[in-house]
């Protein structure tokens, strides 16, 4: 096949090819509707209609599409038509099947990340529309299988869009969650981390673990949220994943509304948190509302505060006179006068031994511990044990409950010398 050829019986005229999928042996084509004189997108599933296997795969991915075709979304190009073997398609033409999609105007995804990642703002945009769309294929049962680069067109307005239909005859729900997680990867990294990628495109690299290394690794600028996010999309398996098209939505809309105000604040359209404490508060010289109900509510609590406070005064000045009442014997503890010095040295000694063992202990060392990546203020780490209550050290801001993004943070501490640790005291904000 090449560019100006014929394919469909002669319906459809080749202008350029845009892509292959070699697992499904799909090629993605632009070509020219000769009927309705229009641009379409081509799905053609090339193969040998003698290899039983491989014609019952282009069946079942024909099925497939078929379903698809009325699935309707601004993030999915509309499946137009599909043809088979005899039903459109010649014999002598080496073809198993055509998906025809509308075409998606725009721009090749690759030809976009040809330069380098997106922001993390721009990422968020782009993916966001396809991500609800993938929720909402989901629900109706359908499987769009977008885990493939080359079958993704970035629109006039900036939005990524499934310009090549035709999903794999294997292909699951959660194929196409794990795709989310895979473009995410490559909008923040431009590189594919799935197996099967286009040969022009570098892949993720892959950790001790064989698992593809997060994208903060890779680019320190990418939120942490952002990163657990494609991460954990991608594992299989594990604490924390994320295995829902809803459950990925949902977070990618959190961290987009950070990233946004990042971006803002960067290009200087929006003033930074000058305000900002170095706990993380947030003052602010915006007068309060005048608002009646909230007013009454308020003196309501005051109110019920005040009668409170009333309340336990009595009871606290009623328990002192009753004390007072009581016995004026002897009170205190029984003093043995003959105890001899030899008993009252041990339990000196004791006391001694007891006020050593209560000595605080600081470490001498101090590191964040993270099992997966980079840890969190890995430079702030040492103001834990500095002594100095002006200074701290906090983590990344989660808002999502561990382990949903990752399995945990915090320090780890070690010691000059072999210590007895009875008790560890930490001080925080909460």
């Amino acid at each position: 096949m090449a560019p100006g050829g014929v394919v469909g019986d002669g319906r459809y005229r080749l202008l350029a090819q845009l892509g292959i999928d070699q697992r499904a042996g799909a090629h993605f084509w632009r070509a020219r509707d000769g009927q309705l004189r229009r641009d379409v997108a081509l799905t053609l599933l090339v193969g040998d209609p003698a290899d039983a296997e491989a014609a019952r795969a282009a069946r079942r991915t024909l099925e497939r599409a078929a379903h698809a075709a009325q699935f309707n979304h601004p993030a999915v190009a509309r499946v137009l038509d599909v043809l088979s073997l005899g039903s459109g398609i010649s014999a002598g033409e080496g073809l198993l099947g055509i998906v025809v999609s509308e075409w998606s105007k725009g721009t090749d995804l690759i030809d976009v990340i040809a330069d380098g990642p997106v922001t993390p703002a721009a990422a968020c945009r782009m993916l966001e529309q396809l991500v609800d769309a993938v929720e909402q294929a989901h629900n109706h049962g359908l499987v769009l299988g977008i885990d493939h680069p080359q079958r993704i067109r970035v629109g006039p307005d900036g939005v990524l869009r499934l310009a090549f239909a035709g999903p794999m005859p294997q292909a699951t729900l959660r194929h196409d969650v794990r795709a989310l997680g895979a473009l995410l990867y490559l909008l923040l990294t431009a590189r594919w981390p799935l197996p099967g990628g286009p040969g022009i495109m570098q892949p993720a690299p892959q950790g001790p673990n064989g698992r593809v290394v997060p994208p903060r690794s890779i680019n320190a600028w990418v939120p942490q949220e952002l990163s657990a996010l494609a991460t954990h999309t991608l594992a299989d398996g594990g604490e924390g994943g994320i295995r829902t098209s809803a459950a990925f939505l949902r977070v990618l809309r959190q961290a987009a509304e950070v990233a946004e105000r990042d971006e803002l604040i960067q290009s200087g359209q929006l003033p930074p948190d000058s305000h900002q404490d170095p706990d993380g508060g947030i003052w602010t010289t915006q007068r309060p509302t005048n608002d009646p109900a909230r007013r009454r509510k308020v003196a309501l609590g005051a109110t019920l505060l005040v009668v409170a406070a009333v309340a336990i005064i009595a009871w606290v000045g009623l328990s002192l006179i009753s004390f007072f009442e009581t016995d004026d014997g002897a009170t205190g503890p029984e003093v043995n006068v003959a105890e001899s010095s030899g008993k009252r040295d041990q339990k000196d000694k004791k006391d001694k031994e007891k006020q050593v063992a209560a000595a605080a202990v600081t470490p001498s060392q101090v590191q964040v511990y993270n099992p997966e990546g980079t840890g969190d203020s890995v430079d702030r780490a040492p103001k834990a044990i500095d002594g100095d209550p002006s200074t701290l050290w906090k983590t990344d801001v989660y808002k999502q409950q561990l382990p949903a993004l990752k399995s945990g943070a915090g320090l780890s501490g070690s010691f000059a010398k072999p210590i007895t640790l009875p008790k560890g005291v930490i001080h925080g904000d909460t």
